[in-house]
């Protein structure tokens, strides 16, 4: 069975987009080099990941931080 993107020629990507907290992108698929949303049917957050991802423990930190400061003021 193929992919009906395939069959009808149009651009895309079988992988997963991963968007991180700090706006940066990847995909699973190795070959990608376009990651526009567009091209993908799959999209998640960073903290959807198995494992967790290390952008989202930072961001966690400076929340933390910030909640701390304002408290202090």
């Amino acid at each position: 069975m193929e992919c009906v993107s395939c069959t009808r020629g149009l651009d895309h990507c079988h992988g997963t987009l991963i968007v991180h907290t700090t706006e940066f992108v990847e995909c699973t698929e190795l070959l990608c080099e376009d990651h526009d949303d567009t091209r993908h049917l799959a999209i998640v957050d960073c903290s959807a990941v198995d494992g967790g991802c290390d952008c989202v423990s930072v961001l966690d930190v400076e929340i933390e931080e910030r909640h701390q400061h304002d408290n202090v003021a």
